[in-house]
C-alpha cells in the first residue's frame, strides 16, 4: 500500500512549514496495469483519432476548419480558467476590430490561438521540449492577465492551488517547490523522448498531461499549457496531420471530476483511473468533432448546390467557413462589389435562413453564419448533457 501511495510521488514537509508534492518520473512504477477495460479504452481512442484524423482530408479546405476548431478550443480552455469571452466575441472581435465593449479577456483567447499555432509550427524545426513549451506559455501570457508573472520562464517561486484567498497553510494542493521544480521539468522532457519508444501513444499523453499539471511549472496559464500539450504530442507523432482534437470541451463538462482524478494519482498512485476517465474523452471529444467535420461537408455541399448560379454568393459563402461573421463592408471586399450589391447578398442568405443579423442596428450590422456556428455549439451542449450521466470509473481508494 505504501509502494502504491507514493507511486506518484511524495509530500515533502518544507523548511517554512508547509507540504509540497515531489513526483516521481514517468512512467509509473509499478507500471500501469493493462486490464481488460483500459485495452478497450485505449483500442477504441486510437480508432476514434484515426478516423478523426481520416475525416479531416475529405473537407474541400480544411484548413479553414481548423481555424474556427482552434477558436472554439481557445475559447473553451480559456473559460476553464475562468474567462467569459464566447466564440461569437472573438469572432466579432476579427471582424470588427477593437472596440470598447469587446471584452477585454478576448485578447487572452487570440493569445491562445497564437500560442498553439506557435507550437505547432516550431516542430517543423524542434521536438517537444520544455524550450518549447516556454515559447508556447510567452505567446499566450503576453500582454493579458498574468502577464506580469514571468511569459515564457518557468516560476522560481513556490506556487499553489485552492480557492481565492487560500494560502500555502490551507492550499488544496502544492506543487514541488522551486529547488525541485527543474529535475521534475527534466524528467518529463525525457519522458517525452523516451517513452516513444515503450509506452503507447494515447497513454503517453495522458500521463504527460498530468505530470504537468502536478509540476505547475509557471506562474499562470499552467492549464492551458498543459492541454495544448496533449494535441502537440498527437501532431508531432503524426497520429493527427491538423490539430483537430481538443479535451476541454470534456473537462469543462466533467470539471469536479477531471480535479478529482488528479487528486487521487497525488494522493493514492490511481494512474490507471486517471488514464480511463482521460481515454473516454478522447473518444468521446474525437467523435464529436468527426461528427462535426462530416456535417460541415454535408452543409456546405447542400449550400453550394443552392448557389451554384450565382458566383458572388458562392465567393461569400466559402468566406464564411473561415470567418462566420461578416458586416457588409467586408462582403464587398471578399467578392470585390459595391456596398450596395454586398447588401442584398447577405439579404439574400438572410432569407434562406443562413445568415442572421446579430446587431440589431441599421448601420453597422454584422451578419452570422448561423448553421456553422450551431454545428460548433451543439458539441459543447451535448458534452455538457454527457457529462449529468456520470462515467463509470470509479476514483476509490486504497
Amino acid at each position: 500500500m505504501a509502494e502504491q501511495t507514493q507511486r506518484a510521488g511524495r509530500y515533502i514537509q518544507q523548511l517554512t512549514g508547509y507540504r509540497a508534492f515531489v513526483p516521481e518520473g514517468l512512467p509509473p512504477n509499478p507500471d500501469i496495469e493493462f486490464d481488460g477495460e483500459l485495452r478497450t479504452l485505449l483500442s477504441a481512442a486510437d480508432r476514434d483519432i484515426a478516423r478523426l484524423d481520416a475525416i479531416a482530408t475529405l473537407l474541400p479546405n480544411p484548413d479553414l476548419f481548423v481555424a474556427m476548431y482552434v477558436r472554439h478550443e481557445a475559447v473553451l480552455s480559456s473559460q476553464i480558467e475562468g474567462t467569459q469571452s464566447t466564440l461569437e466575441d472573438v469572432l466579432a472581435f476579427e471582424a470588427q476590430g477593437t472596440s470598447n465593449d469587446t471584452p477585454k479577456d478576448v485578447e487572452e483567447v487570440i493569445n491562445y490561438v497564437r500560442a498553439m499555432n506557435h507550437g505547432l509550427r516550431r516542430l517543423n524545426e524542434l521536438p517537444l521540449s520544455l524550450r518549447l513549451l516556454k515559447e508556447i506559455h510567452g505567446e499566450l501570457m503576453q500582454n493579458v492577465r498574468g502577464g506580469e508573472k514571468t511569459p515564457g520562464e518557468f516560476r522560481t517561486s513556490q506556487n499553489w492551488i485552492g480557492s481565492a484567498g487560500s494560502t500555502l497553510a490551507n492550499a488544496s494542493f502544492v506543487p514541488p517547490p522551486p529547488h525541485e521544480l527543474m529535475n521534475a521539468l527534466g524528467m518529463l522532457e525525457k519522458f517525452l523522448h523516451e517513452g516513444k519508444s515503450t509506452v503507447p501513444l494515447l497513454i503517453r499523453c495522458g500521463l504527460a498531461h498530468a505530470q504537468f499539471e502536478t509540476i505547475h511549472p509557471f506562474l499562470d496559464g499552467n492549464g492551458r499549457v498543459g492541454r495544448l500539450l496533449i494535441t502537440l504530442i498527437l501532431c508531432e507523432e503524426q497520429a493527427l496531420s491538423r490539430p483537430l482534437l481538443y479535451l476541454s470541451v470534456f473537462l469543462k463538462a466533467h470539471r469536479s471530476e477531471y480535479y478529482d482524478r488528479l487528486t487521487a494519482i497525488r494522493d493514492h498512485g490511481h494512474w490507471e483511473q486517471w488514464l480511463k476517465f482521460f481515454l473516454r474523452g478522447v473518444s468521446q471529444t474525437a467523435r464529436a468533432a468527426t461528427q462535426t467535420a462530416t456535417d460541415i461537408v454535408k452543409m456546405r455541399e447542400a449550400h453550394r448546390n443552392a448557389l451554384m448560379k450565382s458566383p458572388k454568393a458562392l465567393k461569400l459563402l466559402d468566406s464564411l467557413f473561415q470567418q462566420p461573421l461578416v458586416s457588409p463592408n467586408r462582403i464587398a471586399e471578399i467578392v470585390g462589389c459595391t456596398h450596395p450589391t454586398a447588401v442584398k447578398l447577405a439579404r439574400d442568405l438572410e432569407e434562406r435562413g443562413w445568415l442572421r443579423e446579430v446587431t440589431g442596428f441599421e448601420r453597422n450590422r454584422l451578419y452570422r453564419y448561423q448553421p456553422y456556428m450551431e454545428l460548433f455549439h451543439r458539441e459543447t451542449v451535448e458534452a455538457t448533457f454527457a457529462a449529468q450521466s456520470p462515467i463509470q470509473t470509479s476514483v476509490g481508494v486504497s
